[in-house]
């Protein structure tokens, strides 16, 4: 379905952008995975891309809380695979408090790394893809991109922010053949919401496994957590031929969370 086409995924060493960079390289897709890690797990990530998929897999790390750092990864990027059709912006940060108690280096990072690197990267990538007539830019938003939640302030504003840039991105960039779409994902058992699982386990002296539940329970209607396949499956989806008029949305993938 991707043969050829060739993706960018940052934040992609683990979790949702591990399962995203799989999914595109299982359809045939060239990827550029990115983001921290023990060294030798990631280059066993990379190596197993290439050999189950048949595909070149690069790595390339970056300090995308950095402005020209972000954009010199892109055209690194470009310069590996020699060209970008694809950018996946999924790289994020997370943290928790009321907002007079919110730390101004913390607020800083998550709205460089959640918001600021998915304008630099889309800046950075958007003139190859308008070059060549054809580019898909996929933002992994949140379903706090459309709803909010206590004690998320940077979070929830830096993912309502991808969610606005997305439609500006699309508006801009109609009928060149470049689309832009968000994908709102619910919880993902990530390690960020695994952290917050934890912490919830140990106040209110239940199991991991309650404490999951109680988590899906105050949001998630499905009481399921969505997957990084899932969400890959979408990402496949934006980038390919049936999703050439989809532009500028906002895709919930949430077990009913913004439903309610």
């Amino acid at each position: 379905m991707l043969n050829g086409k060739r993706a960018v995924i940052t934040g992609s060493t683990s979790g949702i952008g591990m399962g995203i960079a799989r999914e595109l390289a299982a359809n045939g897709a060239q990827v550029v995975i990115n983001g921290f890690g023990d060294a030798a797990a990631i280059e066993k990530e990379r190596v197993n891309i290439e050999l189950e998929f048949d595909v070149k897999a690069h790595y390339i790390n970056a300090d995308l809380t950095n402005a020209q750092a972000t954009r010199d990864f892109i055209e690194q990027a470009v310069q590996a695979m020699g060209g970008i059709d694809i950018l996946v912006n999924n790289a994020g940060i997370q943290h928790t408090d009321l907002i007079e108690d919110f730390p101004i280096d913390r607020w800083d990072m998550i709205i460089a790394l959640n918001l600021s690197a998915v304008f630099h990267g889309t800046a950075a990538a958007l003139p190859h893809m308008k070059k060549q007539g054809w580019g898909r830019i996929i933002n992994i938003a949140s379903a706090h991109g459309l709803v909010a939640s206590p004690f998320k302030s940077a979070y929830v504003a830096a993912k309502h922010g991808v969610v606005g840039l997305t439609k500006v991105t699309a508006l801009e960039n109609a009928g060149n053949g470049v689309t832009a779409n968000a994908i709102c994902p619910g919880w993902v058992r990530t390690p960020l919401v695994e952290k917050q699982i934890q912490a919830m386990a140990a106040e209110h002296k239940i199991s991991l496994d309650e404490a999951a539940k109680m988590l899906l329970g105050e949001k998630q209607p499905s009481l399921q957590f969505v997957t990084p396949k899932q969400l890959g499956g979408a990402a496949v989806f934006l980038a390919s031929e049936a999703a050439d008029q989809m532009t500028g949305t906002s895709m919930s993938i949430d077990g009913g969370w913004t439903a309610c």
